[in-house]
């Protein structure tokens, strides 16, 4: 597409992420690189570069621009860490970790956005990213022991101990924390060797993050 035909939305989006304060430029480089308009619906194509959430499958919705972009600079991922992330969605944030870490666990409840999120990842050979169908709030049944990074993209109304013993000493976990309806807070964890350090981030809103296996859609 000529330059002159792509979407302003396209053309401002790094420029907007600066300018809302992103700076660590791997961030901004993964943002570059993945087209986050193969994990938008058809129909929102056009605005897959618009700083908003847009719905996708199964009720859920993609997170804006911003704020996977702000998440991701918060967790300070690096090349060697692995990475659980729970609530996989579209694949979209599960796509920019991989551009940063040496693994991504993604776990997802509904079968329909699990199936299309590994085919999105593997068309982009994130070769490193396995997506599992699978409950993320049954923490006991996560395989994999204990993790460098975890994101929660779904809103909880409290972080689960279980959850927290998941991260390794120097871990930090990134969830948005408050009821399931209406705002939450986006809470960042540091697991140091005497507890836990929590600092309140920025306020967000999520869809909720719910127990069990989704039936069929």
């Amino acid at each position: 597409m000529p330059a002159a035909q792509k979407p302003p939305e396209k053309m401002m989006f790094q420029l907007n992420l600066r300018r809302r304060g992103i700076s660590e430029q791997a961030v901004l480089r993964a943002m570059e690189e993945i087209p986050r308009e193969m994990f938008v619906e058809p129909a929102d194509r056009d605005s897959a570069y618009r700083d908003s959430a847009l719905g996708i499958a199964c009720g859920q919705t993609i997170s804006q621009p911003f704020v996977v972009a702000y998440m991701t600079e918060q967790l300070q991922v690096q090349k060697g860490h692995n990475v659980l992330e729970l609530g996989t969605g579209s694949g979209y944030q599960a796509a920019i970790l991989s551009r940063l870490c040496r693994q991504v666990l993604t776990i997802e409840r509904y079968r329909t956005l699990a199936d299309r999120a590994r085919r999105r990842l593997e068309k982009l050979g994130c070769d490193n990213v396995e997506v599992l169908l699978g409950d993320g709030l049954e923490i006991s049944a996560i395989p994999g022991g204990q993790f460098d990074r975890i994101i929660v993209t779904a809103a909880i109304e409290q972080i689960p101990d279980a959850l927290l013993e998941r991260l390794q000493t120097g871990g930090i976990l990134i969830a948005p924390v408050g009821p399931h309806r209406g705002t939450q807070t986006l809470i960042r964890t540091v697991r140091t060797e005497a507890g836990f350090e929590r600092r309140n981030l920025v306020e967000v809103r999520f869809v909720p993050a719910l127990p069990g296996i989704a039936r069929e859609l």
